[in-house]
């Protein structure tokens, strides 16, 4: 058995551990001078107030997430665990799609707090946003190598929260040379992707399933397809009969990339690109412009819990706007990514300012989350992070 420094819980604290959640909270452990002492990230055992061990990961002092728990019983995390975790996560994986396009690991939706990995055929591009994963890193290195072998593999240790975590930001290839653009299979689209200079990991795997439902209602439409980024909604659109596809985004290279995806995939006369302030151009074309499919999926409003009032008053906002673009009879799939917003929430403030626009009367006709490859942890509600609602408008 590993000997690991041991963290006690206090009394009456372990009511969400026996849940199943792998967080500890710095207010629910005895944090004495030598826990204090320890760096971040070194690999622990938890143990029950009277002594017992329940639970191993690794902790951080600095962090409110104290420990982050990997295993319920102590063990080395090194590359032959990590290949265990990998080999499941694939499996997974290997169920569910044809092409090796997805997300592998999901952090604690894969058991693995603090690793986010996406594949892209024989590249994959890592994310590691913890102290204790970053200790790891050439466990997990070689873990993928044992599972996957892939030809090239970048690091893009640049989310914010690693600074939480007291982590420098990076972006480094640790193998091979992946190609710029690369292409992303989905949906059967080709599209385009730049994993070192694009947001994230340069693609979002988690809006698969909500792009192949707007896809089917595209037919013979005339779309906006609204924070288009790379064009993830809208080339799909376009290549499954609608008749014309408007991507807007303030990112001038990533309309680039979504304009020639959807001339490789022969919808490019289908489709134009508008360079500008996704809100205020929204705002301007509400005056006087409808659209059969209207799709916004902006960036996170609720960055915090401190932003949850402004950012429930922006979705709002938002919804009204977008109804206000959607003909009656039209579709509007409405979509956030922030966790700090409740499903419950992020829906009434959408049917809220739907409420404000002049349509007559709304449907939901469909409302989901993520894609499979993005699964949640039961005990962790804040991983269902994805939400996304369609309403037909009359």
């Amino acid at each position: 058995m590993t000997k690991n420094p041991v963290i006690r819980l206090k009394s009456r604290e372990s009511a969400r551990l026996r849940l199943g959640s792998p967080w500890v909270f710095s207010n629910e452990i005895t944090m004495d001078a030598a826990a204090k002492a320890l760096p971040p990230g070194t690999a622990v055992s938890l143990a029950a107030p009277d002594g017992t061990v329940i639970g191993a990961g690794y902790f951080n002092p600095k962090s409110l997430i104290s420990i982050r728990l990997l295993n319920k019983t102590p063990r080395p995390f090194d590359a032959g665990f990590f290949a265990e975790r990998l080999r499941a996560a694939l499996a997974l994986r290997d169920k569910l799609y044809d092409a090796p396009f997805y997300r592998l690991v999901h952090a604690e939706g894969d058991g693995l707090p603090g690793l986010v990995i996406d594949r892209f055929g024989d590249t994959c591009v890592v994310q590691i946003t913890t102290a204790g994963m970053d200790l790891l890193e050439d466990a997990i290195l070689a873990a993928l190598d044992q599972v996957i072998a892939p030809k090239h593999v970048l690091l893009r240790n640049d989310a914010p929260s690693r600074t939480l975590e007291g982590l420098d930001a990076e972006v480094r290839v640790v193998k091979g040379a992946p190609p710029s653009p690369l292409t992303v299979q989905e949906n059967g689209i080709n599209y385009l992707a730049d994993l070192s200079g694009g947001q994230k990991t340069g693609w979002y795997f988690d809006q698969r399933d909500n792009r192949a439902f707007v896809a089917r209602l595209a037919k013979g439409a005339n779309v906006l397809d609204a924070f288009s980024y790379t064009g993830g909604f809208g080339v799909l659109a376009a290549a499954s009969g609608a008749q014309h596809v408007t991507f807007l985004d303030a990112s001038e290279p990533a309309l680039a990339w979504a304009m020639k995806a959807a001339e490789e995939n022969g919808v490019g006369e289908k489709c134009h690109a508008v360079k500008a302030d996704a809100m205020v151009e929204l705002e301007k074309r509400a005056a006087n412009e409808r659209f059969d499919v209207v799709i916004c999926d902006p960036p996170p409003f609720v960055r915090a819990k401190k932003d949850l009032e402004s950012g429930a008053r922006a979705y709002r906002k938002l919804a009204r706007i977008g109804a206000t673009l959607t003909a009656p009879g039209g579709y509007l799939l409405l979509a956030s990514c922030s966790h700090n917003i409740s499903a419950e929430r992020f829906a009434l403030e959408c049917a809220a300012g739907i409420a404000r626009s002049d349509h007559a009367s709304a449907t939901l006709i469909h409302q989901s989350g993520a894609s499979a490859d993005h699964p949640v942890h039961p005990a962790l509600p804040e991983s269902a992070y994805l939400k996304a609602l369609v309403y037909r408008l009359a």
